[in-house]
């Protein structure tokens, strides 16, 4: 089944209000998890140190209206009424509004872009929708992209923006789990005595989070099921408990909602209340999951679910939190500010199994953000190669991570064996999540401009207003530094540090290849042999190349003078689009004159499609070279002999072309063909005996038009070379700084990007190439 041909359907078919429903129940598990957990932790970090509670119940009150307007204007306003409607043809987060900058003002970091990309369909989707509003574009906007596109230290600035939001959302993927999990387990507090408190959580969490990450390789969609009805149970939970403590103890607390409350909390409390921000702004931990999972489901069905039922619930539950405190100011310790004290006692055994399911949950849905988002990230090559597991084969977008994942989970439990309190993971959890914040306002300003071309004031009242909101938190949040806030800073500088150095990494190993192209006019000079053998087999030569012959082609000719009768030179490349329609798969074209039988392919993926495995990306690269060798001579464009690679075909997968090359594999083969179609087979061996069956290749073609004799014999060479089997030929750079390289650049090449590369996963992952038919030529490049 065909992961990859359905990952955009939502953005195309016309939904249905069930489906929207039933999209909208299910974004509950996968969306608002951690969202919706904040209850267990915001008062309790709030009050943990800055201020305290007083019988005048101003600091109470004061922080349950700071908690409704930062609900209200960020989650609500900002994601739901405006970032939403930013996505990347129906994808969200960090990535997806960096690459609908780079379509639009062109300040793509990928080296290998070609004009041939923005022909595709999601490429096109909207700037062919609004060629208009393009036309008539202020002339503030038309300047600013043109800097943008002039200005490479502003590309790079734009590039690290964007790096920083993905840094810190990997933080999050390390504290939130710390946090929720530690929160839910400290309930138990309430049943056991303050000395045997650190036996009993800290223990509990660890061996939570331990299962919880050990689980991961099995799927979410084993167990996705139960995330919704988990989290619908926790917010019904929370609302009624809400309810009951809002009638049965203050009645009147919903005057606290107006905003004069937190004038006189500010007023009171001064810099301490400033200080005590920081604790508020958990209330909106999760929120840029909205967002970041848009992909999975759609507008709609996130706005349903969460102004339906998560904000009001959640409104309920600070509320009920509110009033239940009001009346009892006798402070016995720091725990009789948090959740639990405010359940009714009879309920606090099931409400605490509830929260820590709903935790789990919670924790969950982060974990398979982070794994995400890093994916984006490799894919376009800001991150290390790693392996990617796909745990479903029918839902888009569940993967794993091993190395990632074992990473989180060794971070995750130190910062909760090293804290083992929530004031300090709430210190260090709420600089992430602010932070990434900051960085989807500043991204947001710019798709105001350049995408979406609204006036200038529009996108200078979005940052003023929002960006005000969240700076107020971010330096409440900094202020505690020393204080845990410095876990995600210090996590983030490491990933930062690693991306940008294999970046940069990258991008020389890029240039080099470029400069040290061979020209097809060398290869053409060894005549028609090219000088040497030619056994039997595809050759696939791996190369970073859209254009020439790579080095790594002449080192390994040098030095082994044979390669396989049929050679594609094979370009796996990423396009700053989520997806690319399988239709638009394929780039074919010839290498050399016909006769050499050597082509190049460019695979295009987007940076959110599944790559698919070597067996079936080995029948479509052979089936669209031969649709393309079939359609070439059918509309009589064969390439003139030296032509390199200037005309070049958009071929699509075997399943893409119902006219076109049908292909066929297998031992047996002896099924009638269809009507209207001829076949080719490769020559018939002579039968010997004792001998292994042997896979046998075939392509079912049209019958008109008439398929030429040189045509047929190209199709049939290309049968026997596919039953030869293929092999891969990838090459492995050793990168060294040339000699009187800058310190920076010696260690950022020769320490950081080769300790990257020796110890992550090397060029196969990207094809996914099986081990034993894979041949890896090394190379030093001086750069």
């Amino acid at each position: 089944m065909d992961i990859e041909s359905r990952s955009y359907q939502n953005t195309v078919k016309k939904e249905s209000w069930r489906t929207v429903l039933t999209l909208a129940y299910q974004s509950l598990g996968v969306v608002y998890g951690d969202l919706s957990i904040s209850p267990l932790y915001v008062f309790k970090s709030t009050f943990a140190e800055d201020i305290q509670h007083s019988d005048s119940n101003e600091e109470i009150f004061g922080v349950l209206s700071f908690i409704f307007w930062t609900i209200t204007l960020v989650p609500l306003f900002k994601y739901v009424f405006i970032v939403l409607r930013a996505d990347d043809n129906g994808e969200g987060g960090t990535f997806a509004l960096y690459s609908l900058l780079c379509r639009h003002a062109r300040v793509n970091s990928l080296p290998s872009c070609q004009l041939a990309d923005e022909q595709l369909i999601e490429y096109k989707t909207e700037s062919s929708s609004s060629a208009l509003e393009m036309m008539t574009q202020s002339g503030f906007a038309a300047r600013l992209k043109s800097t943008l596109e002039k200005q490479r230290v502003l590309q790079k600035v734009l590039l690290v923006l964007a790096l920083i939001g993905t840094c810190m959302v990997i933080g999050d993927g390390v504290l939130t789990p710390a946090i929720s999990v530690f929160s839910a387990v400290s309930g138990v507090e309430l049943s056991t005595a303050k000395e045997h408190h650190k036996y009993i959580e800290v223990p509990a969490a660890c061996i939570i989070l331990v299962a919880l990450f050990a689980l991961q390789h099995y799927g979410t969609h084993k167990v996705g099921f139960l995330f919704a009805p988990v989290i619908l149970l926790w917010l019904m939970c929370i609302s009624a408990i809400g309810v009951y403590n809002i009638i049965h103890w203050n009645p009147h607390v919903y005057q606290a909602l107006s905003p004069y409350y937190m004038y006189k909390f500010l007023k009171k409390t001064q810099s301490r209340g400033w200080m005590s921000l920081g604790g508020i702004l958990l209330c909106i931990t999760g929120s840029e999951a909205m967002f970041a999972d848009l992909g999975h489901f759609s507008q709609l069905s996130i706005k349903i679910a969460f102004t339906s039922l998560v904000y009001p619930s959640l409104i309920l539950a600070y509320m009920g939190q509110a009033a239940y405190l009001s009346q009892h100011h006798v402070i016995e310790s720091d725990y009789n500010i948090g959740f639990y004290v405010s359940v009714p006692e009879k309920l606090r055994w099931p409400v605490l199994v509830i929260a820590i399911l709903a935790a789990v949950v919670g924790s969950q849905a982060i974990i398979t953000g982070t794994f995400s988002i890093i994916k984006q990230c490799s894919a376009l090559g800001c991150f290390p190669k790693v392996k990617i597991v796909h745990t479903s084969s029918k839902i888009h977008g569940q993967i794993y991570i091993p190395e990632i994942n074992w990473l989180l989970m060794v971070l995750c439990l130190a910062v909760t064996i090293g804290f083992r309190d929530t004031k300090r993971l709430g210190n260090a959890s709420g600089l992430a999540v602010i932070t990434v914040m900051l960085v989807t306002t500043c991204l947001m300003s710019l798709v105001i401009v350049l995408c979406w071309h609204k006036n200038i004031l529009f996108a200078i009242a979005f940052v003023v207003f929002f960006g005000t909101i969240e700076s107020l938190y971010f330096t409440a949040s900094l202020i505690k530094f020393l204080e845990g806030a410095w876990v995600p800073v210090a996590l983030s500088l490491c990933f930062l540090a690693a991306m940008c150095t294999w970046h940069y990494g990258t991008l020389k190993r890029y240039e080099f290849d470029v400069q040290n192209k061979v020209s097809v006019n060398w290869l053409l000079s060894l005549g028609q042999t090219l000088g040497i053998k030619r056994v039997r087999g595809v050759g696939l030569i791996h190369t970073e190349l859209v254009s020439g012959v790579p080095a790594i082609f002449s080192h390994f000719v040098t030095n082994l003078p044979a390669f396989h009768q049929v050679l594609v030179f094979l370009c796996v490349k990423s396009v700053p689009v989520p997806h690319v329609r399988p239709e638009e798969r394929f780039l074919v074209g010839r290498v050399g004159p016909k006769q050499y039988r050597m082509y190049r392919c460019i695979v295009r993926y987007g940076y959110r499609d599944v790559h698919k495995d070597d067996i079936e990306f080995e029948g479509d690269l052979v089936c669209s070279i031969a649709e393309f060798v079939r359609s070439e001579a059918a509309t009589a464009v064969a390439a003139s002999d030296g032509d390199d690679d200037e005309r070049m075909s958009v071929v699509g997968t075997c399943s893409t072309y119902m006219q076109g090359v049908e292909y066929h594999e297998g031992s047996d083969l002896d099924d009638p063909d269809k009507p209207g179609t001829s076949e080719i087979r490769s020559p018939k061996a002579k039968k010997k005996k004792k001998s292994k069956m042997k896979k046998k290749v075939r392509f079912v073609v049209p019958e008109t038009p008439k398929i030429e004799k040189e045509t047929r014999e190209e199709l049939m060479e290309l049968t026997e070379a596919r039953e030869g089997g293929v092999a891969y030929i990838m090459g492995n750079a050793y990168m060294r700084a040339k000699h009187g390289s800058g310190l920076v650049k010696r260690v950022a090449i020769n320490v950081g990007y080769e300790f990257l590369r020796r110890n992550t996963r090397g060029p196969r992952t990207a094809l996914t190439s099986p081990h034993a038919s894979t041949l890896e030529v090394g190379m030093i490049y001086h750069v």
